[in-house]
């Protein structure tokens, strides 16, 4: 047995730590939970006061049980806001590709190509009605044989809706093919039957018109012939300069509809001859817009926007083996098309009927002339007439091998063409031709015909 010491608990000293005796440590511990207190309420009116345009917005799910424990709460940071930049120049684009692409379509081409199956066959016959059969009874080789048709799809391209009952611009090479039917799909996915309605005679461009009475689920409470569709904004292609921002929108490959491509206007006044991929359509273009912006194929007949997000061209071409290198029709020489196409279905311009070579030094070497300048009257490369049969020009006179040198006064050239000068009138115009036939100048009054799709 052990005999302990008597202790009165009344008595017991417990010696005090020192850092309690130190008021600088009583001073930092309430700043410190001040400080928690304050922050969490300012966090808390700053939740629910913060602008709305900046604010961050949570949502709540419930966790089933056993993964993160019952009834446990996850929060989610959802960020709704959408990107706006901070440089103008960025933003323009954006708002451009943004507010045009809704009028920008992708054209489906689909029509019946012809099923061929490979078979092997003697080529001597059946033995029994040709003699060479019993010579040569094992020879086999092939041959293809049709076996019906299919219908499917066999090109695409790109155009942009010009009037709220869906009348679209596009190319001509794009829509050339009357064998064939063609598939609007607009940007909300949509597919509409689309029906021709003019081609361009002069330039590679073309109108055709969305068939309201085919399409895919229209808007609730609207009926088919009630849609309307969003026209596109056509600016002016007269003002614009080199080095201006180009923005290209269109069905990339035929695969990635309202892709868009930035680059610049990289030159004006072009004059290209532009052919399809295959050859069965080739056109010479005049009066065309260069820019560097990419075009593929598939964006044929695609707009080119300005940083406004006007249209200023439709794309049309690019150079092959060449790199940034497409062209666009300016769209002024569009719309004197969407206007008669939407009042009379059709497109009607100015004839005078003559086949000519512009006349530069090397032609008037050729053909030993006395001029530099000017439009000399020559048969077609197959023979065909210079002077078609009953045109304005065969009314008034006008023969093979005459130089026509100026209209109402304005000079020919190489850089101011006569398709581009008559192309400035209407039809029915009288003009003055100034010609130079058998080296003595005159002048021949011209009624313009007309010329249309």
């Amino acid at each position: 047995m052990y005999n302990l010491p008597n202790f009165r608990m009344g008595n017991l000293k417990i010696k005090k730590p020192d850092f309690l005796k130190n008021r600088t440590f009583w001073g930092v511990l309430f700043l410190i939970i001040a400080g928690c207190i304050i922050g969490s309420s300012v966090g808390l009116v700053a939740l629910n006061y913060f602008p709305s345009e900046t604010k961050v917005f949570l949502q709540y799910f419930k966790v089933s049980d056993g993964l993160i424990g019952k009834g446990s709460e996850v929060v989610i940071k959802e960020e709704i806001k959408p990107y706006v930049s901070e440089i103008s120049y960025e933003q323009a684009i954006i708002d451009a590709a943004k507010n045009t692409s809704p009028s920008v379509v992708s054209i489906v081409i689909s029509k019946n190509l012809p099923v061929y199956e490979q078979q092997w066959v003697n080529p001597f016959g059946d033995n029994t009605t040709d003699p060479f059969g019993d010579l040569f009874p094992n020879i086999q080789i092939p041959q293809q044989v049709q076996k019906g048709t299919k219908y499917q799809e066999v090109g695409a391209g790109s155009g942009f809706i010009v009037s709220e009952d869906g009348l679209v611009l596009t190319n001509k090479h794009v829509v050339l093919d009357d064998k064939a039917d063609y598939t609007v799909l607009t940007n909300d996915g949509k597919k509409y039957k689309a029906k021709v309605l003019a081609l361009d005679p002069v330039q590679d461009l073309a109108v055709i018109k969305i068939q309201q009475d085919t399409p895919l689920p229209v808007q609730a409470g609207l009926t088919a012939t009630d849609q309307k569709f969003k026209p596109v904004i056509l600016g002016d292609s007269a003002g614009i300069q080199i080095g201006q921002t180009a923005i290209a929108i269109g069905n990339a490959l035929g695969q990635f509809s309202n892709t868009v491509s930035v680059g610049v206007v990289s030159g004006l006044g072009r004059t290209v001859s532009a052919s399809d991929q295959v050859g069965s359509f080739s056109e010479t273009l005049e009066g065309i817009i260069q820019t560097d912006a990419a075009i593929n194929a598939g964006n044929s007949g695609g707009p080119l926007l300005n940083l406004k997000g006007e249209v200023i061209g439709i794309n049309t071409a690019i150079a092959q083996g060449a790199q940034s290198i497409g062209f666009a029709i300016p769209i002024d020489m569009a719309k004197r098309d969407i206007e008669q196409v939407a009042k009379t279905n059709k497109i009607v311009y100015p004839f005078l009927g003559v086949r000519y070579v512009l006349v530069d030094e090397q032609v008037k070497q050729k053909y030993d002339l006395t001029v530099d300048y000017g439009a000399l009257v020559l048969k077609g490369n197959n023979g065909e007439p210079a002077v078609t049969v009953d045109s304005a020009a065969d009314k008034a006179g006008i023969k093979e091998n005459d130089i026509i040198l100026q209209i109402d006064g304005v000079k020919i050239t190489t850089d101011n063409s006569m398709a581009r000068i008559i192309q400035k009138h209407n039809v029915d115009d009288k003009i003055t031709l100034h010609i130079l036939r058998d080296d003595k100048e005159q002048d021949i009054d011209v009624v313009l015909g007309s010329r249309s799709s």
